[in-house]
């Protein structure tokens, strides 16, 4: 059985027990870490492709070690010019090592659930509070609905409501007189 998996902005094939050299990721040696973009999975004859990933497809992996890689030189030169640069690059890497490859069944770890959470979190307010919460709202939508319109649009609602001058007013202005 073997996956093609994007890890850190790069596709990989990666098999059970498969140490793989990524790009640098940021969790400690010894942890586990799971890759949820699974693009590809073959299990014998049985051949999935996602579209774009797969839902429910989930790659484990355990971090190794952290390194560096070979040192790469850059020499750039423009012959006859007496230009010559020399650079030297060593990319940091992550050594892991592939421990299962799940079809189906893992859930998928989305930033809306973790920011939904983070969210329930804050301690209740006041009755006060939440009166003046949405008289503040609903000024805030105003402006920001007046800000999206065109200025035409602003000069026909300032006419509807009897302002005048509106010639040499800019769109901020106009927003100003109508609110």
């Amino acid at each position: 059985m073997y996956a093609i998996v994007e890890i850190a902005g790069h596709q990989f094939k990666v098999e059970k027990d498969q140490k793989v050299f990524v790009n640098r990721l940021q969790t400690e040696e010894g942890k586990k870490v799971s890759f949820d973009n699974v693009l590809l999975l073959s299990d014998g004859d049985n051949v999935t492709v996602g579209a774009p990933a797969i839902d429910g497809a989930q790659v484990s992996a355990k971090v190794l070690k952290h390194l560096k890689g070979d040192k790469v030189i850059v020499f750039k030169k423009k012959r006859r010019k007496g230009y010559r640069v020399k650079n030297g690059h060593r990319q940091s890497l992550t050594e892991i090592q592939i421990e299962s490859i799940a079809a189906s069944g893992a859930k998928k770890a989305t930033k809306a659930e973790s920011a939904g959470a983070k969210k329930a979190a804050p301690a209740k307010a006041t009755k006060t509070e939440k009166a003046a919460a949405p008289k503040a709202d609903a000024k805030t939508e105003t402006t920001q609905d007046l800000s999206k319109l065109t200025v035409a649009e602003l000069k026909e609602m300032a006419k509807a409501k009897g302002i005048e001058g509106l010639s040499g007013m800019k769109k901020a202005e106009i927003i100003a007189a109508l609110s």
